[in-house]
């Protein structure tokens, strides 16, 4: 049972279903990379819509949950020794939801390793600045004289997709012919 009290999200987002993880989330490419998952995996979630145009993310009700006031953010209710299990930040989730699962992460403790290290590479530097890439090319940053920080991020994000093609030259996915959560992880976002 989610307890509001101890969750005070549960206030604002109360759960029909407080058995199912709860995911506070909307459809961009983070908060995507984790429906992703969750479908994919079949564990029982219950979607909650953030809003950003109502600034549902400021509330003190999802900064309790997500301290930094960004989506996704769960609540497990049957988390880690059968108690309920708070978390934000994707990549923590989708490590979170493949290990509970036993699926999309490599088995083997080497292409665990690696998997990780291209999940913190999206989380790093895709991520980044493919955002900026579209906060100067569709919302505030058109208004900027200075091109210049435009221009940089755009030439990283080419860079970027550059490595992705070298990686994904001779595989069908990015850590071969195994569908993971790095797959997940930068589907959205590209």
């Amino acid at each position: 049972m989610i307890d509001p009290i101890a969750f005070p999200i549960a206030r604002k987002w109360p759960a029909k279903f407080p058995d199912r993880i709860q995911l506070y989330s909307l459809p961009s490419p983070n908060g995507v990379k984790i429906s992703i998952m969750l479908e994919e995996t079949g564990l029982a979630y219950e979607p909650h819509r953030v809003r950003f145009d109502t600034n549902d993310q400021k509330t003190p009700e999802f900064q309790s949950l997500s301290p930094h006031m960004k989506i996704p953010a769960i609540i497990d209710p049957n988390g880690p020794n059968g108690r309920p299990l708070p978390l934000f930040e994707s990549g923590a989730i989708l490590l979170y939801l493949g290990e509970k699962s036993g699926q999309f992460i490599p088995g083997d403790d080497a292409a665990r390793y690696e998997a990780i290290q291209w999940l913190m590479f999206q989380m790093s530097f895709i991520g980044p600045m493919f955002g900026q890439v579209g906060f100067f090319h569709k919302f505030a940053g058109r208004a900027y004289e200075d091109k210049r920080p435009r221009d940089h991020y755009v030439d990283e994000s080419k860079r970027l997709l550059g490595v992705l093609d070298q990686r994904l030259k001779r595989r069908t996915w990015m850590m071969g012919d195994e569908y993971t959560i790095i797959d997940m992880s930068v589907f959205p976002l590209v």
